[in-house]
């Protein structure tokens, strides 16, 4: 099968994308808005960047109208926002979170989740997530204008928590974060059934 993106309906393209590219990591993202209402919403789009300066980057596509979805309101107005982090253990309140509540409603609250105070910005944290990173705003890329539109938010982390029992001396193990990832349709994955291959030398 050969297929030209441009031939092909956008939920068709995203079908495609999600169907193929995982499993995928998890930012569970939380801002704030100028007046002040916690934010908080899963992204599957999203990886590491560098550790010089130390950088992310997640992708917040528009809704199925065109328009911004609340995450990425909130940090082009605040230009702030922390990444927690999505595990077996907080899976079912992660996934409410992406219910499509109205802006300014805390899903934070909604959810049931624990607000922590972050350091150095001012969205919190939740206490359900073992690791959280607080970013500041690099950049914002957009790629366009109209539905499904990939906007690309690369963020500088300032502050790092974890919780004691996974820090284990900086030495993060998939065996205690137990993280999950995201799939095609309503999938998820575990990271439990890993394996190993230790990075070769040239031949």
């Amino acid at each position: 099968m050969e297929l030209d993106p441009e031939a092909l309906e956008l939920r068709a393209r995203y079908a495609l994308m999600i169907g193929t590219i995982q499993p995928r990591p998890i930012a569970w993202v939380s801002t704030v808005s100028p007046a002040g209402a916690t934010n908080i919403a899963p992204f599957s789009f999203f990886t590491g960047i560098g550790a010089n300066p130390m950088t992310l980057c997640f992708s917040s596509a528009n809704d199925r109208t065109g328009k911004k979805k609340d995450t990425l309101v909130n940090i082009e107005a605040t230009r702030q926002f922390v990444v927690n982090f999505a595990t077996e253990a907080n899976a079912a309140k992660m996934n409410q979170t992406s219910a499509p509540y109205p802006y300014g409603v805390s899903e934070i609250e909604k959810c049931g989740l624990t607000p922590r105070p972050s350091v150095k910005v001012k969205p919190p944290r939740v206490a359900e997530s073992p690791a959280a990173f607080e970013c500041e705003l690099l950049q914002v890329v957009a790629l366009g204008e109209g539905p499904l539109v990939g906007n690309l938010i690369i963020g500088k982390v300032v502050y790092i928590h974890y919780d004691d029992q996974i820090y284990n001396g900086g030495n993060i193990r998939h065996q205690d974060l137990r993280a999950i990832g995201r799939m095609e349709g309503a999938w998820y994955s575990r990271t439990q059934d890993a394996f190993e291959l230790p990075r070769p030398e040239a031949a």
